[in-house]
């Protein structure tokens, strides 16, 4: 299995560069699209050795992880993508636990699960994230118990098999949603999250307008889907 991780950034230049730097210390490729920044979030994930793509304006998380996507597959010596988020908040060394379980189990899509470690998770995001795990895992028809993390190992034929059309934070959701429906199992694996005094980009009123957005559309794309 070759690996590539996938960084997409937004005003994160005080934590890109280590983030870059530790994962290229571990041999693996870096992606960075740096999704309109207004700071050094371009120059320092460069300068610690990633493969850079800049977005003139900001287009949302799920524009950037698409861009990424398709960059991905047009290497062909990389067969899985790990996404993860440049802030500092997903520790690079648990990148070592989603290969190791791919590799002994062969689990195409796999989410990391910081639910069994929320001692320093805001209550808002607590909230919020079993809220709608419990959601997704009823729409899936498997349990996923940390549905809004980030981070997270996809193989290469998942990519190439679906589209994904969300520009913004529901493209997480919508990809949990079309894997099931493509039969593929979502296995999950503990990691630990570094929270600190940060402002989450996430707009709760926004936000949850897109994802009752993606549900309701999802809805009806399997009804057309049985008929």
């Amino acid at each position: 299995m070759k690996a590539c991780v996938l960084i997409p950034s937004y005003n994160v230049g005080q934590t890109i560069g280590d983030v870059v730097k530790k994962i290229k210390g571990m041999g693996l490729e870096v992606i960075v699209v740096d999704d309109g920044s207004t700071d050094d979030t371009e120059r320092a994930a460069s300068e610690n050795g990633a493969i850079v793509m800049k977005h003139i304006k900001n287009l949302g998380k799920g524009a950037s992880i698409k861009e990424g996507f398709e960059f991905m597959l047009k290497m062909t010596n990389f067969d899985t993508v790990i996404i993860m988020d440049g802030d500092g908040q997903h520790d690079p060394d648990d990148i070592k636990k989603f290969i190791s379980h791919a590799r002994e189990r062969g689990d195409d899509i796999i989410i990391g699960n910081r639910m069994a470690l929320t001692k320093n998770m805001p209550f808002v995001r607590l909230a919020t994230n079993k809220f709608m795990s419990f959601l997704l895992s009823a729409m899936c028809g498997q349990r996923i118990p940390d549905t809004q993390c980030g981070f997270r190992l996809i193989k290469r034929k998942i990519l190439e098999k679906i589209k994904f059309e969300s520009n913004k934070y529901d493209l997480e959701s919508e990809i949990l949603i079309k894997v099931s429906r493509m039969n593929f199992r979502i296995a999950s694996v503990p990691i630990e999250t570094i929270y600190r005094n940060e402002l989450s980009s996430i707009h709760p009123v926004k936000d949850t307008i897109r994802f009752a957005g993606l549900l309701v559309k999802s809805y009806f794309n399997r009804y057309n889907d049985n008929k």
